[in-house]
């Protein structure tokens, strides 16, 4: 399997900070922020990762990470994304990296404790489809909420005004090849870009989605109320060691 990081966009919700730099390069707590997922896919056995980054400090991707020495890796691909033009058009551009095989998707901004091993062993086992993590939040409305009928997913809703559940989709997906013929049949959404909520629901449509409940924290840091709380997270999962 391979693992594909999406850090581009603009972050314009965490301005000043980002008229300097990119988001994910943002320190959470005593690492850059892209340190992290980076991280994860690395402890879930993947080797072959590839960073899709965008805006005017791309560059500094390559000097901060390089090759993934310092991960143990031999070789990290790049790709540069152009504007923002949401999640599933980041995703578009991992086509060619993927060559057919099954991805474990993590957004650049989501941070783990605990690993996601278990669920990328259970995604091998899995025909075909999609598998998603979700995880129970106090604002799901800042997400992509599931809806249920008993334990069934029947829909996801992107940032509902009234969620119908407390359970979001966290930034780790997990897709085979089809994710890239779903993409091209996307058309944008009110805020004019591709989203991967209708990534996901087109698999639910097709009967091939499943999803797990995350059982570590995860934290994203879309928000500088959640990017604190990540570091905090962090921070005291250090102090335990």
């Amino acid at each position: 399997m391979k693992g594909v990081i999406l850090a581009g966009g603009l972050g314009t919700r965490m301005r000043p900070l980002t008229d300097v730099t990119n988001k994910h390069l943002l320190p959470v707590y005593d690492r850059p922020m892209i340190f992290y997922p980076l991280q994860t896919l690395v402890e879930a056995g993947i080797r072959d990762i590839l960073i899709v980054t965008g805006g005017g400090n791309a560059g500094d991707f390559l000097r901060l990470i390089g090759n993934g020495a310092a991960f143990g890796l031999k070789h990290v691909n790049y790709t540069y994304q152009k504007g923002e033009g949401g999640i599933a058009e980041a995703l578009r551009l991992a086509e060619h990296f993927a060559d057919g095989e099954k991805l474990v998707v993590i957004l650049g901004d989501n941070i783990v404790q605990g690993t996601i091993a278990p669920y990328v062993e259970a995604y091998k086992r899995q025909p075909v489809g999609a598998k998603v993590l979700i995880k129970k939040v106090k604002d799901p409305e800042r997400f992509g909420v599931v809806v249920f009928k008993g334990a069934k997913v029947l829909a996801i809703e992107e940032k509902p005004k009234r969620p119908k559940s407390d359970y979001i989709v966290t930034g780790i997906y997990l897709y085979d090849a089809q994710v890239f013929d779903i993409i091209k049949t996307l058309k944008p959404s009110g805020r004019g870009e591709l989203e991967i909520t209708d990534v996901n629901n087109a698999y639910i449509r097709k009967g091939e989605m499943t999803c797990d409940i995350f059982r570590g924290w995860w934290s994203d840091c879309g928000t500088f109320e959640s990017l604190l709380r990540a570091s905090q997270l962090v921070a005291r999962n250090h102090s335990h060691r």
